[in-house]
């Protein structure tokens, strides 16, 4: 039942056939209080109606200014009828000029919603995930949790050797190989907790892919080097890279806790040149001292996170006070391949040097265990802002599902994802490298199926040095008079008002 009509304009003298309306319902004032409706409106006389002078806008009724929702009292009603000829009389809206409502379509395998384990949710998430506690029982029975959980072990017990590999994985004539031939320029080392998470039988796993060498590290095709991005070339003094006019990346470590195969400092890392002496790490905060430019530093490496608690407090504490110094980030695998790391006593020291960000290299959801739930919380909870940084990777997240599905993940840990990389043409990672459509159809095939809070930036880091560059598929088709033409989520093309601007005079 309609309970009240104006028109947007008031009643003109001579009110055309149709004019647009306001209607109100009782019974859905709360959701059409603002909807437009075009209302037949037939006057029974050449004038406005009784009481409205013409061109005056219809005084609302008092329960449907500002109180969505509310019934009308029986007199108001009876005021309405007196004063709005057309009320109960025209009750139909015109709807014949709208395009018919699209059928409801089954959602794309892509986008099927996922039940999240109950892990994330718990208030004390389980101390070991059920593949790393069978992994325990078959490899290291006789490891005590306090030693398992100890991140000082799991850097001592690293699996590194072709013999250790034999014993825990089914190893193809590929791997085995790269094996013999020490996993290109490239250290192998995992840590035992990372590794219980590889899948013994299916070398095609999306994890064993990113650390188990093969042998396609030893193929250089066109384009790839070294150093790629030029890191060197932009290098003042040992462990420091400035490209960007106001920061500065601080490798203060060249030691990881586990070796990703296509880590862009292969050509660095584990070879013992930037190890954190604190003469070395000295003259890098000498630079970023007497270089006033400098307000925000990356901490990287290797895994800044691999150094003792109180040689990481004295860094931060000398960066803190800096002047100049506006933020400190971290760039870090750990909470990933070894979230022990993340202890109580660390979390607690980290929180003394805030600002601090994080960005936390995920690549699969199958590294969102119960472990790094832990961990993750546990920065969050001392008020560390965390990003992802993901490597698109083929044949390990190159899938929308799969990118899906661990961008929600990381959103259940309190982490947001950050950037989505091109991978970068390091030597022998052909066999890694997806094509840049790829990347343009994952970012497209996110963008509007789910939260905005869970898409990165998709960038590829400019060979030589160029920085990082971000990719976007088209939505923006061209232009059309004072229109321009907006590619929405689902392929349909929009116009949005954009005529050249006029200059206004008083």
């Amino acid at each position: 039942m309609i309970l009240g009509v104006r028109t947007r304009f008031g009643y003109p003298e001579n009110p055309p056939a149709s004019t647009d309306l306001t209607i109100f319902a009782p019974d859905r004032l709360s959701i059409l209080t603002n909807r437009r409706l075009a209302v037949l409106y037939r006057p029974t006389t050449g004038s406005a109606p009784p009481g409205i002078s013409p061109g005056r806008r219809v005084p609302p009724a008092p329960c449907l200014e500002r109180r969505p929702g509310v019934r009308c009292h029986p007199e108001t009603v009876h005021r309405l009828e007196e004063r709005l000829p057309v009320y109960r009389k025209e009750t139909e809206s015109d709807f014949s000029d709208e395009p018919p409502s699209k059928s409801a379509e089954p959602p794309h395998p892509d986008h099927q919603a996922e039940e999240i384990p109950a892990f994330f949710l718990a208030r004390k998430p389980p101390t070991c995930g059920p593949k790393t506690r069978s992994f325990r029982r078959l490899h290291f029975p006789d490891v005590a949790d306090a030693e398992w959980n100890d991140w000082h072990w799991q850097m001592r017990h690293r699996i590194r050797t072709l013999e250790q590999f034999e014993n825990m994985l089914v190893l193809t004539e590929s791997e085995r190989r790269a094996m013999r031939q020490g996993g290109s320029m490239l250290p192998v080392g995992i840590t035992p907790y990372y590794f219980s998470l590889l899948d013994p039988h299916d070398p095609n796993q999306a994890l064993r892919r990113t650390v188990v060498p093969v042998q396609d590290e030893f193929l250089r095709t066109t384009g790839e080097a070294d150093d790629p991005l030029g890191e060197d070339e932009h290098t003042p003094v040992s462990g420091i890279v400035h490209r960007y006019p106001d920061r500065v990346l601080f490798l203060v470590h060249d030691h990881c806790s586990t070796y990703c195969r296509y880590c862009t400092r292969s050509r660095v890392v584990g070879q013992g040149e930037l190890m954190p002496q604190k003469d070395r790490l000295q003259e890098g905060l000498d630079y970023i001292r007497r270089t006033p430019a400098v307000r925000d530093v990356l901490l990287s490496g290797g895994d800044p996170l691999t150094i003792g608690d109180e040689k990481l407090d004295w860094l931060l504490g000398e960066l803190r006070s800096i002047p100049h110094v506006q933020f400190i980030r971290i760039g870090t695998m750990v909470p990933v391949a070894m979230p022990q790391r993340i202890t109580t006593k660390l979390a607690r020291m980290l929180k003394k040097h805030h600002p601090l960000w994080m960005s936390i290299h995920f690549t699969h959801p199958d590294e969102c265990t119960p472990e790094s739930v832990r961990a993750c919380r546990r920065l969050a909870d001392a008020g560390i802002p965390l990003g992802s940084q993901t490597v698109l990777l083929k044949g390990v997240n190159d899938s929308v599902a799969t990118m899906k599905q661990l961008l929600h993940r990381e959103l259940m840990m309190r982490v947001r994802p950050y950037y989505l990389y091109q991978c970068d043409p390091i030597s022998g990672s052909a066999h890694f490298r997806t094509s840049v459509q790829k990347g343009l159809d994952i970012i497209q095939g996110l963008r509007g199926w789910t939260t905005g809070y869970a898409l990165p930036t998709y960038v590829i880091d400019a060979p030589g040095g160029g920085g990082k560059i971000p990719l976007q598929p088209g939505y923006l088709v061209g232009r059309e008079g004072d229109d321009v033409l907006l590619r929405s989520f689902t392929g349909e093309i929009h116009r949005y008002p954009d005529p050249v601007a006029v200059e206004v005079t008083a």
